[in-house]
């Protein structure tokens, strides 16, 4: 069991081929209880994105903060504070700030998908 807030953890600068000025916090995993899933918050400095990608596991997506572009299968979805989505299995996705301000968003992934 966890209670707490997301200001209070630690982010971890994420670095990698086409990733720039993210940053990522791990809210829920296996290790407070969540067998099998894991709940993270990435945050998107201006100008940065996350690589253009796919994987086999599928995540749910909600935005907490700021504004972006949500690009899935081909196509670019404008996002925003209270947006969500659902990423199937397979398909190239890529978030991305378009904003000043920090942009920020939830991923929920099965635990592989946080390794």
């Amino acid at each position: 069991m966890i209670v707490s807030h997301e200001k209070d953890l630690e982010g971890k600068r994420i670095e990698g081929e086409g990733i720039k000025k993210a940053i990522k916090k791990v809210l829920i995993s296996p290790e407070e209880g969540w067998e099998g899933h894991v709940m993270r918050v990435f945050e998107l400095e201006e100008g940065g994105h996350t690589p253009k990608h796919t994987h086999p596991w599928p995540h749910i997506n909600y935005i907490v903060r700021g504004k972006g572009i949500l690009h899935l299968d081909g196509k670019d979805y404008e996002v925003e504070e209270g947006s969500f989505a659902y990423v199937p299995s397979n398909k190239i996705h890529q978030f991305s700030n378009r904003g000043k301000d920090n942009f920020a968003f939830i991923c929920i992934v099965p635990e592989e998908g946080d390794k």
